[in-house]
């Protein structure tokens, strides 16, 4: 039965409105329990949803039907946000729970069943009188995934897609730098406890760090965390043991073919420290290649920044209101938008990046960067990266507690090295994605190269921009190693020095490398692994600036 908005429903979507500063609404809203049945006869189960229905007055006609998918459940959150803000502007909503969460039956399977599951509820949404014969879709992080899962074989009743901070390819997210990315350990921790009673999942969310920490240094790390999980998390063990990218496992999480196929207008958003970051640069890349009416945002934001950021919101129900209603009052001028950290400004332009200068700085005597080719022979900078004592990660792009940071710790210690410029003159502004070229050798080949730009100033004080990470070919026969980093834009102040930050790991974001055959995560024996820098004479390692 229909339960219509309250008071403190009122309240609460009067404050969100005020905060990101959105258009008024014009209409209140209902809210309806839903199943939706899906699977052959023989396995059929049914998905817990709410339909949120607005209230028209007479003669006004609904702006359109939205599809939201989502892993969370149907209660208070991020998500449900979006909900209240939509269905107070005529906008029906169709908001599903991802199969084996909360209500909904089966099992959670992460990113596998999406693809099966979105046909599915697109199938039932066709057959209700309530449906309006054309819809989009809306959401950010996993809720993005399942637009592109439903995009790898495009509905011809979908009109537009609004994909805030979603991935495309959730193998490249687990294991794309060679090394398992520990986010996802943390994110099946919050997932194995969503369930529970909201102040427990308030303090499990705000001790989280705390209590994953002796899981994640733990070796065998694969046993360390199927202990503390203690089978609450199935999904995490199977992936922990793949670390192939082309194992069938990952087949239905490899959506890539939605960039090729989709030909409906896309709203991106993204913020430069979002772990998800490389992949939507990819996918606005690709659809603007292929001539597909795309728009991107990104802010100086995190993961969870860009979903509670004003920015994307509103621009959001600008975007549904041009695709779906024809209504250009909020029409986005500029297809691309995106903020230049240091600067602290936004730019408006109809691609990316914008037209740029290769500047390169070498690596010279004193560990300093040049402008200048080295003309010294050839040295060498060392140092040692120990599994049992790894580099500590500070800020950077990952899930939770990323984004800019002090660092200035990470260069005193003894397994980094820093290669880093005089005060800078002038200004410098890039846009785009560094690269770097280093001569570097090891004694031991499992080993892993984390490297990462930082502004340093007058204080000493440094602060992170961008940073690349690769767990090295064991294979490899040349001593040059190529690295792309983040995309970004930023602007480095007069006096300022740039700072090149080079190490062996980033943990806990990224499992530490064992320094042995074993597999990384089954690994019970470790061994440290010296790494060497050469530069000066032919061995010109340097950093490659986009610069404007």
């Amino acid at each position: 039965m229909a339960q219509p908005r309250g008071f403190v429903g009122a309240a609460c979507d009067s404050i969100i409105s005020r905060v990101w500063g959105l258009p008024p609404e014009s209409s209140s809203y209902t809210i309806c329990e839903v199943r939706i049945p899906i699977g052959d006869q023989g396995s059929r189960i049914q998905l817990a949803a709410t339909l949120w229905q607005p209230i028209l007055a007479r003669n006004e006609q609904l702006a359109g039907t939205l599809l939201s998918r989502c892993p969370y459940g149907l209660g208070f959150g991020i998500p449900q946000l979006l909900c209240r803000v939509l269905a107070a502007r005529r906008y029906q909503v169709l908001f599903v729970g991802c199969r084996g969460t909360f209500q909904s039956e089966g099992e959670f399977d992460p990113f596998r069943t999406e693809v099966e599951d979105g046909k599915a509820c697109v199938e039932w949404m066709r057959k209700q009188d309530w449906y309006t014969g054309s819809f989009a879709t809306v959401g950010c992080s996993y809720l993005g995934f399942t637009q592109w899962a439903l995009l790898r074989d495009p509905p011809k009743d979908m009109v537009t897609a609004v994909i805030s901070i979603g991935p495309h390819d959730f193998s490249r997210v687990s294991w794309g730098t060679g090394a398992l990315n520990l986010d996802i350990v943390r994110w099946a921790y919050n997932i194995a406890h969503q369930e529970e009673s909201f102040w427990q999942v308030m303090y499990r969310n705000l001790t989280v760090d705390r209590t994953l920490k002796p899981v994640l240094d733990g070796f065998p790390l694969h046993k360390s965390v199927e202990d503390h999980f203690d089978g609450k998390a199935p999904w995490l063990n199977e992936l922990m043991h793949r670390p192939n990218l082309s194992d069938p496992y990952y087949e239905a999480t490899q959506l890539g073919q939605a960039l090729d196929r989709v030909d409906i207008p896309i709203l991106l958003s993204t913020g430069w420290y979002d772990l998800f970051l490389e992949q939507t640069m990819e996918q606005y890349y690709r659809l603007k290649e292929r001539d597909v009416e795309v728009a991107l945002t990104v802010g100086s934001w995190t993961h969870a920044g860009t979903a509670l950021s004003p920015v994307p919101n509103r621009q959001m129900l600008g975007w549904l209101d041009e695709h779906m209603l024809g209504e250009t009052k909020e029409k986005r001028e500029h297809p691309l938008q995106y903020y230049v950290t240091g600067a602290e400004e936004w730019r408006y332009a109809a691609t990316f990046p914008a037209r740029t200068t290769a500047q390169s700085l070498y690596f010279d005597a004193g560990n300093k960067l040049s402008k200048t080719k080295p003309s010294l022979q050839s040295e060498t900078s060392t140092f040692t990266f120990n599994p049992r004592d790894p580099t500590p990660l500070m800020g950077g792009n990952i899930l939770m507690n990323g984004g800019c940071v002090e660092d200035t710790a990470l260069a005193a210690r003894s397994d980094t090295v820093v290669f880093t410029t005089e005060p800078l003159e002038e200004d410098v502004e890039f846009v785009g994605q560094p690269s770097v070229e280093i001569f570097h050798t090891t004694d031991n080949p499992h080993a892993d190269l984390f490297v990462r730009i930082s502004e340093v100033d007058n204080k000493g004080k440094s602060k992170n921009i961008c940073d690349g990470f690769q767990r090295l070919d064991l294979a490899r026969s040349e001593e040059l190693v190529k690295l792309k980093l983040h995309h970004r834009a930023h602007r480095f102040v007069k006096g300022a020095t740039i700072r090149l930050l080079i190490a062996g790991g980033s943990h806990p974001h990224l499992a530490k490398n064992p320094g042995m055959e074993e597999a990384n995560a089954t690994a019970e024996i470790v061994k440290s692994v010296k790494h060497t820098v050469q530069f000066g004479n032919s061995k010109l390692s340097r950093i490659i600036l986009p610069v404007l």
